[in-house]
């Protein structure tokens, strides 16, 4: 390492300094430089939009037209740092050359241009001992013998070599960024140069390296054929939401092309008139050297002069047709790009279009579906309205319509949107097991609540007894059922001023029965009951007590029978027997016990017990039999049996 460090400061002493002498000085170098990096960057820039482009890339044709985009611009930055160099050795020779008048010329300038000359012939013999190396191991590969072992020693010595001049060369360039950084402001070649470079190396395209047998960076190459022949199976879009997806994932890819097309012909322009001034100066230099071709000298002088004159016009000819080619074949390239990425958005756009159609014809299908589902749910309702008088089954059919109906609607867009249906029925199954387990109760109240509304079903308004709770019924949801409670029993019974919810499921449970009045009735069956001593005529008071029962029954017979024919319908084909009064007697430890039943009307029952109590109290006081039944009145057990 000490003698690499010595070795590096010798060759910063011992550069050579260059000549001191006196011409115009140049005043543009300095705003060519600029531009030249200025035009650098942008090319850096341009050549960064591939990683959009390789974001965008996801089906193999896109590879395809992503791999040419990616050589073309390769080339295109190699192409421009070629002008960047080669102009910056000419701004620097004409900088290292040129002084103010009177005034030495800068000898730092002129070393920082040696030094950078250096790396440049050092990078060179690398790379030279690196090819011999290669070829060395390529004889090795057939070599034996005395042959085998005389290349092996060469390849030692040749890579010993290689050891020194990688050495030299780092040492050279560390004094190269060292230089660069402190000369930032200059114009001289060192300061351009060392720049250019510095951008050279943010760029891996950037790097002079051999090419292969198709043109193509060798450097480059594996993950480009890696890329182009990397298989993405591209999936056609087979539901409405996969087809909305990959339109907006198209117009985001036509944008990205889009913005491309717009930065290439950015650069383009560019290129364009970083070139006009070299093509000028190069067909005037053209015509300057015709001009002195067709001139005759007489004398040697003459001849020797215009042979001086020749090959200063060649020189600068080369210097400028240097600086203009890589620009030429660059604006060459950019076209052949703008064509790729053009290609590529056409391509790009076919498929947007004929998605878009796809998409289109889907969603008419799937509205003419729609309005076909909603007539047969009109249809269903009018047939109902029609042929459905009973109100409770018309309500019945009405519901099943609104489910049928929107469990069709639900599936069909389910069908429409899915983009695979295998896996929405796998995705379907495993969320109605996880709903039914999670909601077995909700579920069970749902099919309670079409027990509830069955033919033998509860309404609103109707008194019911669930787990010995009575009350009339308020409200039938779809999962629970409202009670308003109520208290004391029979037709006396009040309003609690309270609201009891049963869940619909209680129609499965055993031990929670649920009565209610049969549909088209509302009658209930009360007792008068009487306990007469054991030497009492209990034949006269049962005739007589049933004769003041019969007596106020028959006011309203004719209901009753209605009721009864009505239920006897209803219960097709059981044959309930006439409703009347009726008696029995039990004999008890204290005397003979004469029980009278009648049915009533729940609506009017209260007058019904009324009439009876005094008809009975009227009939003790006209009938001295009856007066000994005993003190106090009749029992009237207000206790309503349901049927």
């Amino acid at each position: 390492m000490r003698k690499i460090i010595i070795l590096g400061l010798l060759v910063v002493v011992l550069s050579p300094v260059g000549t001191i002498g006196y011409d115009t000085p140049n005043t543009n170098g300095g705003g060519e430089a600029q531009k030249i990096i200025a035009f650098l960057n942008q090319t850096i820039v341009w050549y960064r939009q591939l990683t959009s482009q390789q974001q965008a890339a996801n089906e193999p044709s896109d590879v395809l037209f992503l791999n040419d985009n990616r050589q073309l611009a390769d080339q295109v930055v190699r192409l421009a740092f070629d002008y960047a160099r080669a102009r910056a050795q000419v701004l620097g020779a004409t900088a290292g050359g040129a002084t103010t008048e009177g005034a030495p010329a800068d000898p730092t300038a002129q070393r920082y241009k040696s030094l950078v000359e250096l790396a440049a012939k050092s990078d060179q013999r690398v790379k030279q001992s690196q090819r011999e190396i290669d070829s060395l191991r390529l004889q090795l590969q057939s070599a034996t013998g005395t042959k085998r072992r005389t290349i092996e020693s060469a390849i030692d010595e040749v890579e010993s070599e290689l050891a020194l001049q990688e050495a030299r060369r780092d040492a050279i360039r560390s004094m190269v960024s060292f230089v660069s950084g402190t000369n930032a402001s200059g114009l001289g070649s060192g300061s351009l140069q060392a720049e250019v470079e510095e951008l050279a190396r943010t760029v891996p395209a950037a790097a002079t390296e051999p090419k292969n047998g198709n043109g193509q960076n060798a450097g480059n190459a594996a993950p480009a054929v890696a890329a182009a022949t990397a298989e993405r199976k591209a999936e056609e879009p087979s539901g409405i939401l996969a087809l909305i997806t990959h339109l907006l994932g198209l117009r985001r890819k036509l944008r990205t092309l889009d913005d491309s097309i717009s930065a290439t012909d950015t650069l383009t322009q560019t290129s364009k008139d970083m070139r006009a001034p070299l093509l000028a100066s190069v067909r005037e230099l053209a015509r300057t050297g015709d001009q002195l071709a067709n001139q005759d000298a007489k004398d040697a002088a003459a001849l020797a002069e215009q042979k001086k004159q020749i090959e200063a016009v060649t020189a600068q000819f080369k210097q400028a047709s240097a600086s203009m080619l890589p620009l030429g074949k660059q604006a060459i390239l950019l076209d052949l790009y703008k064509r790729s990425v053009s290609n590529w958005r056409g391509s790009v756009n076919n498929e947007y279009t004929a998605d878009l159609k796809s998409l289109i014809l889907r969603l008419t299908v799937l509205g003419i579906i729609l309005i076909l589902v909603a007539g047969f749910s009109d249809l269903w309702r009018r047939a109902t309205f029609r042929y459905i008088q009973d109100v409770r089954r018309r309500y019945q059919f009405l519901l099943l319509r609104r489910i049928v109906v929107w469990s069709l609607v639900a599936i069909i867009v389910a069908v429409a949107f899915a983009n695979e249906l295998g896996s929405l029925a796998t995705f379907a199954g495993l969320l109605t097991a996880g709903i039914a387990v999670a909601l077995q109760n909700v579920i069970l109240s749902v099919a309670g609540y079409f027990f509830l509304i069955g033919k033998y079903g509860v309404r609103v308004g109707d008194r019911v007894q669930i787990a010995g709770v009575t009350g009339n019924v308020v409200d039938i949801g779809l999962v629970r059922l409202h009670l308003m409670e109520v208290e004391g029993g029979g037709a006396g019974a009040k309003p609690t001023g309270r609201v009891v919810v049963f869940s619909n499921a209680i129609v499965f449970q055993a031990n929670a029965g649920l009565f209610k009045q049969i549909p088209g009735t509302s009658f209930g069956w009360h007792e008068i009951t009487l306990t007469l001593p054991r030497d009492g005529d209990y034949r006269h008071v049962e005739q007589r007590l049933l004769a003041v029962v019969d007596a106020v029954f028959a006011d309203y017979r004719e209901n009753m029978e209605v009721q009864r024919r009505s239920m006897e319908r209803t219960l097709t084909p059981l044959a309930i027997h006439e409703f009347r009064p009726e008696s029995r007697i039990r004999l008890k430890p204290g005397g003979v016990e004469i029980v009278i039943r009648y049915p009533v009307e729940l609506h009017n029952a209260s007058e019904i017990d009324n009439r009876i109590t005094r008809e009975l109290l009227d009939a003790a006081e006209r009938e001295p039999k009856l007066r000994l039944i005993g003190s106090g009145t009749p029992e009237v057990a207000s206790a309503v049996r349901q049927e």
